[in-house]
């Protein structure tokens, strides 16, 4: 699992391929059987019947394959929201993206050097399937992060070109993740004596909470934004934990957060504006 950071690392030691926004999975392929399992270990086979179905016709004995389950939007970016609806109702809509190979043909790569596991996994894989080869992205870092995130893209993943294959948490993988603002309704603003102030937000459509931001707007600003918060008090969204250092408001405040791209829940988001819903 690789380490999140907040710029890409430099040198000619890492290599940098694209992040996709989708389920990590490993594709196990046996004698008799291809399996599909999630990061958290659970058998999705059956959720992924085309892409065993493709993954049957590799030419191996066995393997153990390392990748994403991803669907395609229309301007060709991975669409997280897009893949659970494709999960039960257009199974034709998935693909595999395969980044890494562990074993093969009763052989461990696993400490195999990464560049030499990725080009025997490029070897196995053809141009015209639902499993595709997850290709390096030539240049150097910063513009590599420049371009992903141009592209509207989730952000990129760094790789030690030497580093073998260990599971679990490692600093010789780094995601740098692209940032992206979205509209939320604030719920409250939390403010302590000598700590930062956040702002809670909800999504518009369910008033569900999804995390807070950071109230980073300049003294004017904030100053502005606390009077409006104390004009439209109200009691606490129902089910919400209790926050005593929280002043609540009604609904119709809206709010513009700056966030990472591709994550469930607001994460290093800051507050860039706010207004009165019309």
């Amino acid at each position: 699992m690789p380490t999140l950071v907040s710029k890409p690392p430099q040198g000619d030691a890492w290599s940098h391929e694209v992040k996709f926004d989708g389920y990590r999975s490993q594709i196990i392929i046996d004698a008799d059987c291809v399996r599909i399992f999630t990061r958290r270990g659970l058998d999705w086979t059956s959720k992924y019947r085309d892409l065993a179905a493709a993954a049957r016709t590799l030419d191996v004995e066995n393997a153990i394959i390392d990748g994403e389950v991803v669907v395609l939007n229309e301007a060709g970016l991975s669409d997280f929201a897009a893949l659970r609806k494709a999960i039960t109702r257009r199974q034709h809509d998935l693909y595999f993206v395969a980044f890494d190979l562990l074993h093969l043909n009763g052989h461990d790569l696993r400490d195999m050097v990464l560049e030499d596991r990725r080009e025997i996994l490029a070897g196995l894989i053809g141009s015209d399937s639902r499993i595709q080869f997850s290709e390096t992205m030539p240049g150097e870092a910063n513009a590599i992060y420049h371009l992903i995130d141009a592209a509207g893209l989730e952000g990129m993943v760094s790789k030690r070109r030497d580093s073998k294959y260990r599971s679990g948490p490692t600093t010789n993988w780094l995601k740098t993740k692209s940032f992206t603002e979205s509209d939320f309704e604030l719920l409250g603003v939390e403010r302590e004596r000598g700590k930062p102030a956040f702002a809670l937000m909800a999504d518009p459509g369910t008033r569900k909470y999804v995390g807070s931001a950071f109230v980073s707007v300049n003294r004017e600003m904030r100053e502005r934004l606390w009077k409006r918060v104390q004009e439209h008090a109200g009691p606490p969204p129902k089910d919400m934990p209790r926050r005593p250092a929280t002043q609540w408001v009604k609904p119709g405040i809206k709010a513009r957060v700056k966030h990472l791209r591709g994550e469930e829940d607001l994460r290093h988001a800051s507050l860039q504006d706010f207004w009165d819903e019309r």
